[in-house]
C-alpha cells in the first residue's frame, strides 16, 4: 500500500510550510538563516512526530491478530496495515528502527480503540497479548483438563497429556507418582495461544504446592500418610461426594476401613480404572464386569489405596484428609440429593440402602407422573 499522509496531517504541514514563508520574509538584521533553518527543522520535526503519535482505527468493532514466532517486522507491519490498525507501515518501522533493541512478542493481540504507530509497537514490544481463562473445577482428571485446554485452543490433547507424565515435576514431593495425576491444582489458570503444554503443567504443580505444603505444616495426617497418599485419598473424596459437609465425614469412612483392612470400595476408582483402559474414555454406568475388573486402581478387588490419584482435588478435600474428624463411620450411600446417609455397622447400611432405593424409586415415579400429565 502506498504512503499517503492523513488529511489532518496534511493540513498541519501546510500551516507549518506557511509559517516557515512568513519568517522567510521578514527582513530583520537579527533573524539570521540559521534561525529560518531551525524553523523549518522544526517543522518537519513536528511533522514526523505527528505521523508516529496521531491515533487511528480503521476497523470496526475489533481486530484479533496472530503475530506468529520469527515474524519480520515488514510483514508485522505489513499485517497491521492490511488489518486497519496502521495508517500505513512505515510509521511503525521507522520507530521500530529507532527501538532496534526491543523484540516484538509473539502471541494474539487484540485491537480495539486508535492507536499511533508508537502505540502499536510499545504494544507488540510489551506483549500485551491475550489471556485464555482456563478453569479446571475440583474433581477433574488430567483427561478433563486435557479437553478443556483443547477446546480452548491452547494446545492439542496429546500434547497436553503428554506433558502430564513428566514427573520430575514431584520428585521430591512424590517420587512415586506415575503421572501428575492429582496434582494438577484445580484453579482458573490464564495462558496466551498456543501454550506450551509443559510451561502450563508447571504452573498448575506448582499452585498445588503453594496450597498443600502450608496445609501439611498444620495437618494432624492421624496415620502418618506419605504426600502421594494424602492425594489419592483426597482425590477419592473430591469424587465422592460435592457437599462441603460431607468431606470430613467421607475421609473418616475411608481412614476407619483403611485402619480395620477393609476394601474402600470406591466407585470412583473402578470408574478411574475403565478410563485407563480406555483412553481416558467413559460414559456409560457401572456394570458387573467393571466391579470384577483385576485393575490396581479397583478397590472392590484390591484393598488398600490405589497406586495413585484419580483426580485433581481441590484444598478442601486436602484439609479433609489431613485433619479428618473422630467417627466410627464405615459405611455411606447416596441419600439421592447429592448428599449420603452414614452408617456405623452392616445393618444399619443395609437400612440406608434400602432407604436409598425407595427413594430412588420415588424420584423416578415423580418423573414419570411429571411427563405423563398433559400441561
Amino acid at each position: 500500500m502506498p504512503f499517503r499522509i492523513p488529511d489532518q496531517l496534511l493540513r498541519l504541514r501546510d500551516q507549518v510550510l506557511q509559517r516557515a514563508a512568513q519568517l522567510r520574509s521578514v527582513r530583520l538584521p537579527a533573524l539570521s538563516r540559521r534561525v529560518k533553518l531551525l524553523a523549518a527543522l522544526a517543522g518537519v520535526v513536528v511533522l514526523v512526530a505527528a505521523l508516529l503519535l496521531w491515533p487511528y482505527k480503521g476497523y470496526e468493532g475489533q481486530r484479533v491478530l496472530v503475530v506468529d514466532q520469527g515474524m519480520g517486522r515488514r510483514a508485522i507491519a505489513g499485517l497491521l496495515t492490511r488489518e486497519g490498525v496502521l495508517y500505513s507501515r512505515w510509521p511503525f518501522l521507522f520507530y521500530a528502527a529507532l527501538r532496534a533493541n526491543r523484540t516484538v512478542k509473539a502471541g494474539e493481540y487484540v485491537f480495539d480503540q486508535p492507536l499511533s504507530a508508537v502505540g502499536v509497537f510499545r504494544k507488540l514490544a510489551r506483549g500485551e497479548i491475550r489471556l485464555y481463562a482456563l478453569t479446571i473445577p475440583e474433581g477433574y482428571t488430567r483427561w478433563d483438563i486435557a479437553d478443556q485446554v483443547a477446546r480452548l485452543r491452547l494446545a492439542s490433547r496429546e500434547a497436553f497429556l503428554e506433558a502430564t507424565n513428566d514427573t520430575k515435576l514431584l520428585a521430591d514431593l512424590a517420587p512415586e507418582a506415575e503421572t501428575l495425576e492429582g496434582y494438577l491444582f484445580p484453579d482458573t489458570y490464564y495462558f496466551a495461544r498456543p501454550a506450551e503444554p509443559r510451561a502450563m503443567v508447571r504452573t498448575m504443580v506448582e499452585r498445588f504446592r503453594r496450597v498443600y505444603l502450608p496445609l501439611k505444616e498444620e495437618a494432624a495426617n492421624p496415620q502418618g500418610l506419605s504426600p502421594h497418599e494424602v492425594v489419592t485419598l483426597a482425590s477419592l473424596v473430591e469424587k465422592e461426594t460435592g457437599v462441603a459437609e460431607e468431606r470430613g465425614l467421607i475421609a473418616s469412612v475411608f481412614y476407619n476401613r483403611l485402619e480395620r483392612r477393609i476394601a474402600l470400595q470406591a466407585d470412583p476408582t473402578v470408574i478411574y480404572a475403565a478410563r485407563l483402559e480406555g483412553e481416558g474414555e467413559f460414559d456409560r454406568v457401572i456394570n458387573v464386569s467393571d466391579l470384577e475388573r483385576d485393575h490396581p486402581y479397583n478397590t472392590y478387588k484390591h484393598p488398600g489405596l490405589p497406586p495413585g490419584p484419580i483426580a485433581s482435588p481441590g484444598k478442601a478435600a486436602l484439609e479433609a484428609v489431613l485433619n479428618p474428624p473422630e467417627t466410627r463411620y464405615l459405611y455411606f450411600v447416596s441419600n439421592t440429593e447429592g448428599g449420603h446417609f452414614f452408617a456405623r455397622t452392616g445393618a444399619e447400611h443395609a437400612r440406608n440402602v434400602a432407604r436409598y432405593r425407595r427413594l430412588r424409586a420415588e424420584k423416578r415415579r415423580r418423573a414419570r407422573t411429571a411427563e405423563s400429565s398433559p400441561e
